[in-house]
């Protein structure tokens, strides 16, 4: 297996439209598990941890630009602010340890349906940015996924950054595991609330083969909120949204849970985020 580290972000993207079965390694904890366990050996690690451009972040117009290579740790001390919904994912992830080595670009690299930062970027309306030699391109983060760890990457594209509206509202993640740390995902939920603009975004993860939105109960509760005066969340609006984000997923029995307890947990955290936002709106 060859070995190569990039000191600039042109020189791995060259590497990259070179050697299209490189494997990009940023934090490695997803990468590495598979080396270990021999599920994957590519001719080729491209480690993009000396990239500077990769670790850095800062705002860009109308949204917030985190490069690829910014770690959750990071997220939550940096970002938690205007991020909130990423970062509340973020802290769910794994341990101290993989939080400061694993990377929002990690994991939306590996493209996994239970990876616990796809969710808060679907609720947020998050952009993916992509880069080649051939030049940048932007897709919506509800576009990326094509299939269960499968994305739109081309085989020279290497993933630069998210591009994130700050919050303009409250915003809540939740999941349910096998236990209460170090865990994938049995499923999860994010919310994201717009006042200004009377809207609601949501983000399913671990519940059908991509992370994915429920558009049909972003516009009921949308529609049925009481945006103008707000007051107290009514139970049977939180139970239908609930209901909503159920129906739009497409779980699947496995080791981790069954196809029906994944619907049941999906429905009773959206009540709850939706009812703990609700609550934060209305403080």
């Amino acid at each position: 297996m060859d070995f190569l580290t990039p000191l600039t972000w042109a020189d791995a993207l060259a590497a990259k439209a070179e050697r299209t079965d490189a494997v990009p390694v940023a934090g490695g904890t997803d990468v590495m598990v598979e080396l270990n366990f021999h599920r994957r050996r590519p001719p080729l690690l491209l480690d993009l941890t000396r990239v500077p451009e990769l670790s850095a972040w800062d705002r860009d117009g109308a949204v917030l630009r985190v490069g690829a290579g910014v770690t959750y740790t990071r997220i939550i001390e940096e970002l938690g602010g205007q991020l909130p919904g990423l970062a509340a994912a973020s802290r769910t992830v794994g341990s101290p340890q993989i939080r400061n080595r694993g990377t929002l670009g990690g994991n939306l690299g590996s493209a996994s349906p239970a990876g616990d930062g796809h969710p808060p970027l679907l609720a947020a309306g998050a952009t993916v940015e992509l880069a080649s030699v051939r030049g940048t391109r932007e897709v919506p983060v509800a576009d990326f996924f094509t299939g269960p760890k499968r994305s739109v990457l081309a085989p020279d594209e290497l993933i630069a950054a998210v591009l994130v509206p700050p919050a303009d509202g409250p915003e809540q993640f939740a999941k349910i595991g096998t236990r209460n740390a170090m865990v994938i995902a049995v499923g999860s939920f994010a919310l994201a609330l717009h006042p200004g603009r009377r809207a609601v975004g949501t983000g399913i993860g671990s519940a059908a083969p991509t992370p994915r939105r429920a558009p049909a109960a972003e516009e009921f509760a949308a529609a049925h909120l009481l945006w103008d005066g707000p007051g107290p969340l009514d139970p049977d609006l939180a139970r239908r949204f609930g209901e909503l984000v159920a129906a739009a997923a497409a779980p699947i029995d496995d080791v981790r849970g069954t196809a029906a307890y994944r619907r049941h947990g999906l429905s009773v955290l959206a009540r709850r985020t939706l009812t703990w936002a609700w609550e934060e709106l209305c403080a």
